[in-house]
C-alpha cells in the first residue's frame, strides 16, 4: 500500500502510534509502531517517533512494506464436509481450529485441512487463504462455504459484499431477554483504546445490524437465534455484550465479574464462547439457483444446553 494524505484536524493533539492505529485499524498499535520507525510512515517527508503528537494537517506519506509470502502445505486432517461439488465444499468448521495461516498459525489451519481434501481450491485467495471466501472465528463453529474454482469464488465474494447471502448462529448468552425478537444496531469498529476489541466505542466504526429471535430461556441464561445482516468482526458477540447479554464463557467480551463466575460453572461443558452457525443460504454460482445448507452443532454446545436443562 503506498498513499499520501493530510492529516484530518479531527486527529489533533494525539500520538502518531495512536492516530495511525484508529486510521490503519487492520495493523495492531505495535505494528503500526515498527512502521512509523522503520519509516514506512512519514510526516511531511521525515521519519517521526510513534509518540511524537501531532497537530492534524501534517502530509502523511505511507508505504507499507509487502508481507511476507507464507504457502500453506496440505495436512491430513479430519473434518466434517456436508456438501461438495465441482464448484464448492460446505464445511462444518470445528471450534478451535484457525480458518487460514498467520501469525503463529503455520499449521493446523482449516486451510491445510482443505488442501488435502481438495486438490482444486480457488486461486484467488493467494497461497494462504486459497478458496476462503468468508471467516469464521477461531472458537466458532459452524458451517463455511470454499470456492473450488475463480468463477464460483468471484461470484460468491459478491454475494457476500452485497449482503445477499443469509446467515444463522445459535448463541447461548449470559441473562434473560426483555423479549421474544428484536434487532441490535450500531457503528462497529477498533475499540478507542483496547485494541483487541471490536466496539460501538470507535472512531472508524461501520453500520451493523444483527436481528435474532429467543429459542428457549433457562436460569439466567438464553439460547437465541442471531441472523447478522453485515458482516463485522466479532458482531454477534459485540452486539449481545454491549446490550447486557454478552456470549457465555466469552473472555473478551463477558469480562465482568458476574459473566466470568457464570461462565465458570460451565467450564466442564464448554470451554470458549457460544457461537455456532447452523445455517448458510446464497445463490449457487452455477445454476442462479437459492441453496440453502445447514451444520449439526458440536458436542460442546449440546452438552452446555443440556447441563441447563438439568439445573433450569
Amino acid at each position: 500500500m503506498q498513499d499520501s494524505f493530510s492529516l484530518p484536524k479531527e486527529h489533533s493533539s494525539k500520538r502518531a502510534d495512536i492516530i495511525f492505529s484508529e486510521i490503519f485499524n487492520q495493523h495492531s498499535r505495535s505494528q503500526i509502531r515498527k512502521y512509523i520507525r522503520d519509516g514506512h510512515i512519514l510526516i511531511d517527508g521525515n521519519k517521526i517517533k510513534p509518540s511524537k503528537i501531532l497537530s492534524g494537517g501534517e502530509l502523511v506519506s505511507v508505504k507499507f512494506p509487502e508481507p511476507e509470502p507464507i504457502e500453506a502445505t496440505p495436512e491430513k486432517i479430519e473434518i466434517e464436509i456436508i456438501f461438495e461439488n465441482s464448484d464448492f465444499v460446505i464445511v462444518n468448521k470445528p471450534p478451535g481450529m484457525v480458518v487460514h495461516s498467520g501469525a503463529g498459525n503455520r499449521s493446523g489451519t482449516l486451510v491445510n485441512a482443505l488442501l488435502h481434501h481438495c486438490k482444486d481450491l480457488s486461486g484467488i485467495g493467494g497461497k494462504v487463504r486459497p478458496g476462503i471466501v468468508h471467516r469464521l472465528d477461531k472458537d466458532t463453529s459452524g458451517i463455511m462455504v470454499i470456492a473450488k474454482n475463480d468463477f464460483t469464488h468471484s461470484k460468491l465474494v459478491d454475494q457476500f459484499k452485497n449482503k445477499e447471502v443469509s446467515k444463522t448462529y445459535l448463541a447461548i448468552v449470559h441473562g434473560a431477554l426483555k423479549s421474544d425478537e428484536g434487532s441490535y444496531s450500531s457503528k462497529i469498529g477498533r475499540h478507542k483504546k483496547h485494541r483487541i476489541k471490536m466496539s460501538s466505542n470507535t472512531n472508524t466504526g461501520r453500520d451493523s445490524i444483527t436481528s435474532w429471535k429467543v429459542i428457549k430461556k433457562f436460569e439466567n441464561a438464553t439460547l437465541v437465534q442471531a441472523m447478522p445482516k453485515t458482516g463485522r468482526t466479532h458482531q454477534i458477540r459485540v452486539h449481545f455484550s454491549e446490550n447486557g447479554y454478552p456470549l457465555l464463557s466469552d473472555s473478551l467480551y463477558g469480562n465482568s465479574k458476574k459473566d466470568k463466575e457464570f461462565s465458570r460453572k460451565f467450564d466442564g461443558y464448554i470451554k470458549r464462547h457460544a457461537l455456532h452457525a447452523t445455517q448458510l443460504g446464497f445463490i449457487n454460482p452455477r445454476t442462479n439457483k437459492p441453496v440453502e445448507f445447514s451444520s449439526d452443532m458440536p458436542d460442546d454446545f449440546l452438552n452446555t444446553l443440556k447441563y441447563l436443562e438439568q439445573v433450569s
